[in-house]
C-alpha cells in the first residue's frame, strides 16, 4: 500500500509541477514558514490524512503534520482535521494536491457509510467493485474500508469471476458445471459466477461455486434464489451476492431478504466529493 501511495503522490505532484510554483517562488521568500489548518467543511467520514501528510513531506521533509482525527472518523461540518507547519512555499505548492486527495477519498468513505447505515442491522456486507478511478484503485478501496464497507477483488488475478460476457463469448450455457470443474483443477481461488435469472441460478447452484452473483435480478427473483439456497442444508455454503443498479432506495430491501453480499459501483463512481479547505496563518521568515 505504501509503495502505491508514494507512486500516486509523486504522479500528482508531477502533474501540478509543484516545485515550480511561479507565484509562490516569486512572492514568498525561500525560508518563509507558515502554519495551516486543514478543515473538513461539511459533515462526513474523513479519509486521506496520511496521504495528505505525505504530499507535504515530499515538498518539505521537515514539515510538521499533526492530525487531530484519524481516517474513518465521522465528523461534523467545519472540523479542523489537521495542522501543518513548514516552508510556506511547500505548503502552498502541496495545498491543492493534498486537498484533492482528502476531498475525493472522504467523499467515497462518506458515501459508503450511508449504505452501511442504511442496511443496519442486517448482516449483509456492503462491497465495492472495480468501477474505480483509474490508477487510484487501492486508494478508492481503502476509502471504502474507512466508510465501513468491504473490498471486492482488487484486480483480475485475485479470484475467478465468470461474468455474462465470459458465458456469451465461450458459449458456456449448459456447461457451467464443466467450466467450474476445470477452474478448480487449475487454480486455488474463490469462484464467483454471475447469473441474471432463476433458470441460470439453478444450473449454477448445482455446480456449487463459492459465490453466485445475482446481477440485475428483480427483488422477487432474489427472494426465490435465497429460499432455494437455504434448502441446501448440510451442503457446502454458497454465498449470494446482489449487484446491478443498487442505490440507497433499494439496498435495504435487498439486505432484508437475506443476501450475503451487496456490491455497489456507486460507492466509488458516483460519490460526491467532500469540501475540504486549508487556512494559512502566522507567516514568518526563518534565519
Amino acid at each position: 500500500m505504501q509503495k502505491d501511495i508514494n507512486r500516486i503522490v509523486d504522479l500528482a505532484l508531477s502533474e501540478d509541477i509543484a516545485k515550480r510554483d511561479i507565484t509562490s517562488n516569486i512572492l514568498i521568500p525561500k525560508k518563509h514558514v507558515s502554519k495551516a489548518y486543514i478543515v473538513l467543511k461539511e459533515r462526513g467520514i474523513v479519509c486521506g490524512l496520511d496521504i495528505a501528510q505525505k504530499v507535504f513531506k515530499k515538498l518539505d521533509r521537515n514539515v510538521k503534520f499533526h492530525a487531530f482525527h484519524k481516517d474513518g472518523d465521522a465528523l461534523p461540518a467545519n472540523t479542523r482535521i489537521a495542522l501543518v507547519q513548514g516552508k510556506t512555499r511547500a505548503l502552498l505548492a502541496g495545498e491543492r494536491v493534498a486537498l484533492n486527495f482528502l476531498s475525493h477519498l472522504s467523499g467515497i468513505s462518506t458515501n459508503t457509510n450511508r449504505f452501511v447505515k442504511r442496511i443496519y442491522p442486517f448482516p449483509a456486507k456492503i462491497m465495492d467493485t472495480r468501477k474505480t478511478t483509474p490508477c487510484l484503485r487501492r486508494l478508492d478501496k481503502y476509502a471504502v474500508r474507512c466508510g465501513g464497507g468491504v473490498n471486492h477483488r482488487v484486480n483480475l488475478s485475485e479470484m475467478v469471476h465468470i461474468k455474462d460476457n465470459h458465458i456469451a463469448a465461450y458459449n458456456l450455457n449448459g456447461s457451467i458445471s464443466g467450466a467450474i470443474k476445470k477452474l478448480r483443477r487449475s487454480v486455488n481461488k474463490l469462484i464467483i459466477v454471475e447469473v441474471d435469472n432463476i433458470q441460470q441460478f439453478n444450473e449454477v447452484l448445482e455446480a456449487a461455486p463459492d459465490i453466485i452473483l445475482l446481477d440485475n435480478m428483480s427483488l422477487s427473483d432474489m427472494k426465490k434464489a435465497v429460499a432455494i439456497n437455504r434448502k441446501r442444508r448440510g451442503k457446502k455454503k454458497i454465498f449470494l451476492e446482489a449487484s446491478g443498479g443498487i442505490n440507497l432506495s433499494t439496498v435495504r430491501s435487498i439486505a432484508k431478504i437475506g443476501i450475503d453480499r451487496i456490491s455497489i459501483g456507486k460507492l466509488t463512481h458516483s460519490k460526491k466529493a467532500i469540501d475540504v479547505s486549508m487556512d494559512m496563518f502566522s507567516l514568518k521568515e526563518t534565519k
